[in-house]
């Protein structure tokens, strides 16, 4: 059997910041590999993933999750090495340890027992990736592109981000906003602040741009979802002299959005409002979005109910069905199936001194027991 707790630490040491793998990926898939999985590592660009399954018949409960982490910021803050895996009045200190090494070691434990006790009434299989904390273009995306391509079929998926909120079992996300970064880029006529009429200042330009785009209410929200939100993250105007009329001015905003919207529906608003503001200017309004993830929602039923059935089971309480926080690699699994996260309390991922206390990657491996019997008395063949 795998020691949850044991596999975590193996994990947590190694250094793997993305897109750095630093091993991680074969201590997965060797793992893995013992209990029967057929391991299939699929490298785009300098990113390792992994996919994995044990069993060919259907359904296909996947597990989807990440070895790559944050950057450790402060070594000299940590109280001990981001990279030690050490362990402290019940808690496992590490870059990791919540989000989400734990949860990988948890399921492969999970799913040693299950297989071990012979309830796989099908497939088990993981969707492992290198490049889910880094710009995500080499890591899940792709990896669902391929599987997509080869008719692969996964008919559930559960991901190991750190979902709980105060309390074990608290939290699990059923969806999730969607994001669009956009970059505005305001260039006009530089020149001497004395003689305007020579020069076009982007600086008003820009500015108003972004008054008339915050100024939108985009909506009162949708059943399950908040408010979509337009926040500007950023304002740039490379000129350091007080007599110069500027030639450039820049700006970042971020949109989060529910299913109100989409992506190209904001990136279309936002370039509309340039075109007009941009009426009778003496320059050029560019506006560059990048459109990370749509926003979803897997909707209340069978297998949500199962999943928070799980959670009942070990928690003894019932979760919260939650489509709030950021981004994550579910929605790319979203195209292949239903999705939904579970994972620990996140309070300290990305932070120093990053900790998970021991039980609860135990309960977290209990509740994966519990789904994946759950999964195959629903789901698993007759």
């Amino acid at each position: 059997m795998i020691d949850a707790i044991n596999l975590t630490k193996e994990l947590i040491r190694r250094p793997s910041v993305t897109p750095a793998d630093a091993g991680a990926m074969d201590i997965v898939e060797t793992t893995l590999s013992g209990l029967g999985f057929a391991c299939r590592r699929m490298k785009f660009g300098e990113i390792e993933n992994l996919y994995a399954r044990y069993g060919t018949a259907g359904p296909n409960l996947c597990f989807a999750g990440h070895t790559d982490v944050v950057p450790v910021g402060d070594e000299t803050a940590w109280t001990s090495g981001a990279f030690d895996a050490a362990e402290r009045d019940g808690v496992l200190i590490g870059r990791g340890a919540v989000d989400m090494k734990s949860a990988i070691a948890a399921f492969a434990a999970a799913s040693a027992e299950a297989i071990a006790a012979g309830t796989v009434k099908g497939s088990l299989s993981f969707l492992i990736t290198g490049d889910e904390e880094g710009v995500a273009t080499h890591g899940t995306k792709m990896v669902v592109e391929a599987l997509d391509l080869e008719d692969e079929v996964i008919t559930h998926c559960v991901v190991g981000e750190p979902t709980s909120s105060e309390a074990f079992g608290d939290m699990i996300k059923v969806g999730r906003r969607g994001s669009i970064n956009v970059d505005i880029t305001v260039t006009g006529v530089q020149g001497h602040v004395a003689y305007p009429h020579r020069a076009a200042n982007p600086v008003p330009v820009l500015l108003r741009l972004l008054l008339r785009l915050q100024e939108r209410r985009l909506d009162d929200g949708y059943p399950e979802f908040q408010p979509s939100n337009l926040e500007i993250t950023r304002i740039d105007v490379p000129n350091t002299a007080t007599n110069v009329i500027p030639g450039v001015a820049t700006a970042k905003l971020n949109i989060r959005f529910n299913p109100n919207h989409t992506g190209e529906d904001l990136a279309r608003w936002i370039e509309g409002e340039a075109e007009a503001e941009g009426h009778g200017f003496q320059g050029a309004i560019a506006v560059v979005p990048q459109i990370s993830g749509e926003a979803f929602l897997t909707e209340p039923g069978p297998f949500t109910d199962l999943v928070a059935a799980a959670v009942r089971d070990v928690a003894g309480r019932d979760p919260e069905l939650s489509t709030t926080g950021g981004t994550s690699d579910a929605r790319f699994i979203r195209a292949l199936c239903p999705v939904v996260e579970l994972g620990l309390v996140g309070k300290t991922m990305h932070q120093v001194d990053e900790g998970a206390p021991v039980d609860e990657i135990r309960k977290l491996q209990a509740v994966y027991g519990r789904l994946i019997a759950r999964y195959f008395e629903a789901f698993g063949e007759a």
